[in-house]
């Protein structure tokens, strides 16, 4: 039996004022002939499959098209796809019924209405069992959290994760004994990689759970939540990544599926992901900088620059009318934090380079001191839905 591992699609995501749509298009193309070709049985995507739980239609649009799809693949037997913490359960949600016709099943909350162990059947034999457990919302994993402390919090998180867990294999254990049993999961593992994109899903931030507990029930371990392609101290526990670099700070990640093959052992082997867009961090003096950018041949690069000279504005403006007589895209400029600290009586002043058009707001309202945090948090949730919006409507 074989099984593709994939996870953090980011479907819409809205980088630094782009959209992504062409490199998802690529990727889920690419997905579906791989699929195809390796004749795979069982999809499995560990979370996150939108950027924001208010994704925009032409994200739904590609993400049903997809599954559409995939039911004309004739080996593939099933899809499980699970909720991480970047996707709306509603969203994710509402067409759960309707998608089962399909073979694909949604787990969103892994709550006690739902159902997280799907056994995979062949000519009327299980061959394997998964347990679909999706990103575990605070309501899930603990009984309370009021008047506790962050080390309490921290603790009843990893305690009700682990929990989850063992019931999970206890149940997919008495279902059938002799099956290979295959566990899905959205978080970050102890020993693990994160880049800058991923942020902290638990209070505490790491959980104190790793590979080898996770290995010690499980035949094979599908993580989702970090975007770098990695083994977590046991070879059969593994996250896939992001499909695409979320962020620069990955810009030089590699994107990767795993392809788990099971047999009388369990095989995994890493399939990289043509890359749509490169993106390119350039790091130097003016100089060194034009240099660089005279170097780039592919015009479809997205550039972050982090200047390092004595005169960084004016090497800023340099660097910039140079971008633009290369017709090329540059998405940021920073400047170096030692620059900026020598600087900063002068400048008083942050790059909006550096900012998200959500963290510019929240810069502008903290300076009315709003002490109704209700309406503030009302405030938060109508602005982003206007750029959700705005972002829609830039696809018609």
């Amino acid at each position: 039996m074989k099984l593709l591992h994939t996870s953090d699609w980011h479907l819409g995501q809205n980088f630094m004022g782009k959209s992504r749509i062409e490199e998802h298009e690529a990727f889920l193309f690419w997905l579906l002939n791989t699929i195809k070709e390796n004749n795979i049985d069982v999809l499995l995507v560990s979370g996150d499959i939108f950027d924001t739980g208010t994704p925009p239609n032409y994200a739904l649009e590609l993400y049903y098209n997809f599954l559409k799809q995939l039911s004309q693949v004739n080996s593939l037997n099933t899809t499980i796809i699970t909720a991480g913490n970047h996707d709306s359960v509603s969203t994710l949600k509402a067409p759960k019924q309707l998608l089962e016709a399909l073979n694909v099943h949604v787990v969103v909350n892994g709550d006690e209405d739902e159902n997280i162990i799907i056994p995979i059947k062949k000519d009327d034999t299980t061959k394997a069992i998964v347990c679909a457990v999706p990103f575990l919302r605070d309501s899930v994993i603990r009984q309370s959290l009021g008047g506790e402390t962050v080390s309490d919090k921290e603790k009843l998180a990893n305690n009700g994760i682990k929990a989850y867990y063992e019931k999970a294999y206890k149940k997919a254990k008495e279902l059938n004994e002799n099956s290979p049993i295959i566990a899905m999961g959205h978080l970050t593992t102890v020993g693990s990689r994160s880049s800058e994109s991923e942020r902290d899903i638990y209070i505490g931030g790491t959980l104190d759970i790793g590979g080898d507990y996770l290995a010690s029930m499980f035949d094979y371990v599908a993580l989702g939540h970090l975007h770098i392609n990695q083994r977590v101290g046991n070879e059969h526990v593994r996250y896939s990544g992001s499909p695409i670099p979320l962020s620069f700070s990955e810009s030089k990640n590699t994107q990767k599926v795993n392809l788990v093959t099971i047999d009388e052992d369990v095989k995994v082997e890493e399939l990289e992901i043509p890359l749509k867009r490169k993106l390119q961090v350039i790091k130097g003096d003016l100089e060194t900088i034009k240099k660089e950018l005279k170097a780039i041949e592919d015009k479809t690069t997205w550039i972050e620059v982090h200047i390092k000279d004595d005169n960084p504005m004016f090497a800023n403006t340099e660097i910039r009318e140079l971008a633009t007589k290369l017709e090329l895209t540059i998405l940021a400029v920073k400047i170096e934090k030692s620059e900026k600290q020598l600087r900063a009586k002068e400048l008083k002043a942050i790059s909006l380079d550096e900012l998200s058009v959500q963290e510019v707001f929240e810069k502008r309202l903290e300076l009315e001191e709003i002490e109704n945090k209700e309406f503030k948090n009302q405030l938060s949730k109508t602005f982003n839905e206007v750029v959700s919006n705005l972002h829609q409507e830039e696809q018609i």
